[in-house]
């Protein structure tokens, strides 16, 4: 009898239908209400995703609260939600500490290189243009295989995710799925541009927040099968006396104190470090935020990000452990958990279909979400760095935005492509979260330092950052070898101490060999040559948006954005802009973005994981409140905040929408003053 039972619970709890009416039904319902945001936002604020600027960039007029949440649902991975259960499911209540707090900090830390971005290179469509102008075009070369390979890493960890939960819940095709998921977005990218491309992350957040909120009060409160903090702590203590969790104190899930929660800890730091410094897809919501408000934008999308993974896995990663013998439950191979399944197999034996098709409703709006983030970073990285550095440099705002359209397909293809070639030859969505490091850590500290360090060396930087990959790769093969008897296979690589050394290794040498040659070798440059980057002109030339020129003659923006010409801004440009503000935000987000640092990775947990106390249901219950009300308080920064901020804009989009249903046409917006969104 068990055995069928185990047999049922193991097979897809959703039609095959389901998979594909969410992967294509949602995708087109996005697409309409892009196409609808976009007619609503091009009649009533005076924005057009037809102008280049405001396609990649939104015109650099974002507010916070919008920013914050495109960070938040920019940052929501499938990983967010699937390896945090998972390391959850392995390690106990550490796992999302770790997950969350080892995932948080590079965007508070990020606030810097905002703060930098505005005051060094205020003009710059992407991070390569200021490399670039900074060092040339040998280390643009460089930087860029660093930053294109985050991309491909980080999208194709998107679509393994994605589409591995996605075949678990409902049977669908996985080439299938990995190909619809993101073609689907692409269609709502094209239309919508980087504005409205927030604007939908925002209603991904929002739903995000709801269905997760589902999710915890369902495990806490109402369920049967646990339905209370009690059950949940009598749950994991008896699932750790059967199977004790080796490096546990005590063996127990209820511990911080986890020998592999802590390794876990460190690999998550370091890889997200280089995902987060080399992914376009940050630098470009500062690029598009305003200039007074882009760090309070990164510090507060950082704090209300953390409430997701660590709720989500505090929730349905410890009930995968708890659930364990429950009919209803599936029964989780070691593959299964490195794919991500554990949370996916609890949301279905708590609520049946209705867990099931809420989590496949939540891990599609992650996904895509990410995914339309990771499309337009790309596009813009594709046009500005590659088309009209090497191919084009007088290409015309219509030239732009058709190549910045087109190379939002061609990476969509490339992200389908990339998801079924890792599927097809056995990597899964964990092995290449934690090899993320290996690959990119090397590039985060000379990415950092070319932004915010007048001393930094180039040929240093250079140095670092190739150095730094090929000493990462040497000592992650180095010991596997020599753990595992000289066999390298996708399963041995993928060990956590394999993987911790060449994370270390990759970072630390990349930034050891930065620092060092740039204090022996410093540089002193003042920073004018990459704020001298896209710099308006005083006068803008009237052919320079003419499509006719064909690159005959010659740009005089492109020569203004060489040249640091003097040149002729608005006053209120001019107050944004204004450098002592701008430094002051700079000091700001150093000194909290390291005090939040210091609290989340070292004054909070390591204490925790010394004292190698095992928690009783009243430790498991604050742990849980605290974190219900930390995420209660992410959801009103992130969900609500934007709308009062935007109150102004509101109340214009209604009033021209009034307008246009009673005065016949009316009330579309006059293209003086802009309101922002």
């Amino acid at each position: 009898m068990a055995t069928n039972n185990t047999l049922a619970a193991s097979e897809p709890i959703l039609p095959q239908g389901a998979g594909y009416g969410v992967v294509v039904g949602i995708g087109l319902f996005f697409s309409a209400f892009m196409l609808t945001l976009t007619a609503i936002q091009a009649r009533y604020t005076g924005f057009s995703p037809k102008s280049a600027e405001e396609f990649n960039s939104a015109s650099r007029s974002v507010k916070p609260g919008l920013i914050a949440s495109g960070i938040v649902s920019a940052w929501t991975w499938a990983a967010t939600l699937l390896q945090s259960s998972a390391v959850a499911y392995r390690d106990g209540i550490s796992g999302p500490w770790w997950y969350g707090a080892g995932a948080t900090v590079q965007v508070l830390l990020f606030a810097q290189l905002a703060a930098k971005l505005k005051l060094n290179a205020p003009h710059a469509h992407t991070w390569l243009e200021i490399v670039a102008a900074r060092w040339g075009t040998v280390a643009h070369l460089i930087f860029m295989f660093f930053g294109l390979a985050t991309n491909i890493l980080v999208s194709s960890m998107l679509i393994l995710g994605g589409s591995a939960t996605v075949t678990s819940l409902t049977g669908m095709n996985t080439v299938a799925a990995c190909f619809l998921i993101p073609l689907g977005v692409a269609v709502y990218v094209v239309v919508g541009g980087m504005r409205a491309t927030l604007l939908c992350d925002y209603t991904h957040t929002t739903v995000l927040f709801a269905i997760i909120f589902v999710f915890v009060f369902t495990v806490y409160t109402t369920s049967e099968k646990i339905g209370s903090f009690s059950a949940m702590h009598a749950l994991l203590s008896k699932a750790a006396a059967d199977q004790p969790v080796a490096g546990n104190a005590q063996g127990s899930y209820l511990t911080m104190r986890s020998k592999n929660g802590l390794i876990f800890g460190v690999i998550n730091v370091i890889g997200n470090f280089a995902t987060v410094f080399q992914d376009q897809a940050y630098w470009q919501r500062a690029i598009a935020s305003y200039p007074a408000t882009c760090v309070k934008a990164y510090l507060l999308g950082g704090l209300a990000w953390f409430a997701i993974p660590f709720m989500f896995s505090t929730t349905l990663g410890l009930a995968a452990v708890a659930l364990r013998g429950d009919p209803d439950m599936r029964i989780l191979t070691p593959e299964d958990v490195s794919a991500g399944l554990p949370a996916s197999a609890a949301a279905a034996a708590l609520m049946g279909q209705s867990g099931a098709a809420a989590l496949l409703v939540v891990l599609f709006l992650a996904v895509t979400s990410a995914t339309s983030a990771e499309l337009i970073a790309v596009s813009s990285l594709l046009t500005y760095d590659v088309y009209k550095k090497y191919f084009n440099p007088n290409a015309s705002e219509a030239q732009i935005l058709k190549v910045s359209h087109a190379m939002v397909a061609v990476f969509a293809i490339v992200m389908g492509l990339l998801g079924t070639i890792f599927f097809y030859i056995g990597i899964s969505l964990g092995w290449l979260y934690e090899f993320m490091g290996v690959a990119l850590g090397s590039a985060v500290v000379p990415i950092a330092m070319c932004v915010t360090w007048s001393k930094a060396n180039k040929w240093g930087s250079i140095a670092g950052a190739v150095l730094g990959f090929c000493a990462g790769v040497v000592a992650w093969l180095v010991t596997t070898s020599g753990l595992n008897g000289g066999v390298l296979t996708v399963d041995t690589t993928g060990g956590d101490l394999e993987m911790l050394a060449g994370n270390l290794v990759s970072i630390g040498i990349g930034g050891i060999v930065t620092v060092t040659t740039s204090l022996i070798w410093p540089e002193n440059f003042d920073f004018e040559a990459t704020r001298a980057i896209n710099r308006p002109s005083a006068v803008r030339p009237p052919s320079i948006d003419t499509e006719d020129e064909k690159g005959e003659k010659r740009d005089h923006t492109a020569e203004a954005s060489v040249e640091p010409a003097p040149v002729s801004v608005s006053p209120a440009d001019e107050s944004e802009l204004d450098p002592v503000a701008l430094r002051k935000s700079f000091r700001f987000a150093a000194w909290s973005s390291v005090v939040l640092t210091l609290v989340m990775l070292i004054i909070i947990p390591l204490p925790l994981f010394f004292a190698q106390t095992v928690y009783g249901v009243r430790g498991l219950t604050a742990w849980v409140v605290i974190g219900m009300i930390w995420a209660f308080c992410s959801a009103l920064a992130v969900v609500v905040y934007p709308l009062y901020e935007s109150r102004a804009a509101l109340r214009v989009i209604a009033r021209g929408i009034v307008k246009d249903v009673f005065m016949r046409g009316n009330g579309k917006h006059g293209g003086a003053g802009r309101v922002a969104a």
